[in-house]
């Protein structure tokens, strides 16, 4: 090994230049050449971090892509200016330690196991970056890959310490991966969390159950609100009340999940209230009550057709409209009900295109419900509660005008009121 001879004798020269007789098996010679090379380690590391931290920059920020901005976010550049100094060790130490084997083969451990560790780093910025890329683009609203991302760090962690385990006892990495067929169940138990987790992650992403930016609920962990982060063992969701609800990835497809994604995707929220009216309200409309009501534009024509429909229905059957057992009439829950229709179908907010009905449920011992269902143009919350709060405020305010009134529990109520002689619409 002429280039050992050469190097370890020109150390040796300069030690004999200054005054020092050292030969290459002294410690003094030992503790020299491991200062010379440290000295120039840091040396090279420093001159390899400026121009990768300061010049390399420069390019970076003038470049148009995105790529290299993400990678210097993430320290990519920083990192692997420690390669050098952990190759430079590597390389350098059999030159200089030939005659010291034990401290030659202590070097080459911490310069590989160096090596290793910054290399495991630089992978990890560059998954960083890739998911960073993946999701400002449009695919990460379908299939979010975080929990692929930190599988794929956690397999890189297992090798780079099965490498590190390798390089310590000096044995093969295969006869270690062979023994640890003997700690499988003590794996298992340990990284229980983390395989249920991926096989959870894979699931969720195949069949898109959820995805980053969702709005699900989950009653039994307490959870409403947006999907922050879909991670290998745990998912993140950030509530309405801002309160972050974590949960165990593989709880999406375990319990029972309300996703809100088709609500949002379809660009219509249901509106689903009722109003429960008095049973000791209604009545048949005489008609001074029908003059009334046919003053109120969205239910004139309603009113006249079937004032025409039940008159003919009683002619027909000769039936006199003194024979109140069996003539057919209008009654005023009917007649609110078609108003209420009538209304939804003209507001300007409300999908006419999706289900649209009032109907009329059992009665409960609160009164007659009148419910409401329909669709409303807006999904974001604070619009669709405007919306919904706008339809009701005028409902409640018209129950009176059709002689009905809206049931509550109270101890005392006053007699219905009496229908309205002028009614028009608000």
């Amino acid at each position: 090994m002429e280039q050992l001879t050469d190097l370890a004798q020109l150390i040796a020269d300069s030690l004999s230049y200054c005054g020092i007789q050292a030969s290459a098996h002294s410690t003094l010679f030992a503790i020299f050449a491991l200062i010379s090379l440290l000295a120039v380690c840091w040396i090279s590391f420093r001159i390899t971090r400026y121009l990768l931290s300061t010049k390399l920059t420069r390019l970076i920020l003038r470049s148009k892509a995105t790529w290299d901005d993400e990678l210097q976010s993430h320290n990519f550049f920083r990192r692997a200016a420690h390669l050098v100094p952990g190759v430079l060790i590597y390389l350098l130490v059999p030159l200089l330690f030939s005659h010291s084997p034990m401290l030659l083969e202590f070097l080459q451990k911490v310069a590989f196991i160096y090596i290793l560790v910054t290399s495991l780093l630089m992978l990890s910025a560059i998954l960083n970056t890739v998911e960073d890329a993946y999701n400002a683009s449009t695919m990460a609203r379908r299939m979010p890959i975080t929990g692929f991302i930190q599988v794929a760090k956690l397999l890189l962690a297992i090798i780079a310490i099965i490498l590190i385990v390798s390089n310590l006892i000096g044995k093969s990495p295969v006869l270690i991966m062979s023994g640890l067929g003997a700690v499988t169940a003590i794996l298992l138990l340990v990284f229980k969390d983390t395989i249920l987790g991926f096989v959870a992650g894979v699931q969720i992403a195949a069949n898109r159950m959820v995805n980053t930016g969702d709005w699900i609920t989950l009653p039994k962990y307490g959870a409403d609100g947006e999907v922050m982060e879909l991670g290998l063992t745990t998912v993140k969701i950030r509530n309405w009340d801002k309160t972050i609800s974590t949960v165990p990835t593989y709880a999406l497809i375990g319990d029972s999940v309300k996703n809100w994604r088709g609500m949002q995707e379809s660009g219509g929220r249901r509106i689903k209230r009722s109003i429960y009216l008095d049973v000791h309200t209604l009545r048949f409309c005489d008609q001074e009550m029908l003059d009334n009501w046919e003053k109120i534009r969205f239910i004139k024509g309603y009113i006249n057709d079937k004032k025409q429909e039940l008159a003919k229905y009683n002619k027909d059957n000769d039936i006199t409209e003194q024979d109140l057992l069996n003539a057919r009439r209008l009654t005023n829950i009917g007649t609110l009900r078609a108003y209420m229709l009538r209304y939804l179908q003209h507001h300007p907010k409300l999908h006419q295109d999706m289900t649209l009905m009032v109907r009329q449920l059992a009665p409960t011992e609160l009164g007659v419900p009148l419910e409401v269902y329909c669709f409303c143009t807006y999904t974001s919350w604070v619009e669709y509660e405007a919306v919904q709060s706008d339809i009701f405020d005028h409902f409640l305010a018209m129950v009176p005008n059709f002689g009905l009134r809206a049931y509550q529990r109270v101890s005392d109520q006053p007699p219905p009121p009496a229908p309205a002689k002028q009614c028009t619409e608000s």
